[in-house]
């Protein structure tokens, strides 16, 4: 079945992925999951709503977020 991988797709509907999160996510589930799609794209969607909706993004932009990350550019939303 061909679908269309929009930002907002239910999670469902992205097939047979492996979603995976970061092993320093906390007990409590408040964290994200992600997952690499054929298509060479990344969904990202919320682990405590795993039929919800799913974000899905190019290599490229997951690459350019990490970069920030790795930097620093978003700390200050952490706390």
């Amino acid at each position: 079945m061909q679908h269309n991988e929009d930002n907002g797709i239910a999670a469902d509907e992205l097939g047979a992925v492996t979603w995976r999160k970061s092993r320093a996510s906390n007990p409590s589930g408040d964290c994200i999951e992600v997952a690499a799609l054929a298509s060479g794209a990344v969904a990202v969607r919320n682990s405590r709503d795993p039929h919800g909706p799913a974000l899905v993004y190019t290599r490229a932009e997951i690459a350019a977020f990490l970069r920030g990350a790795k930097d620093g550019e978003f700390d200050d939303l952490a706390g």
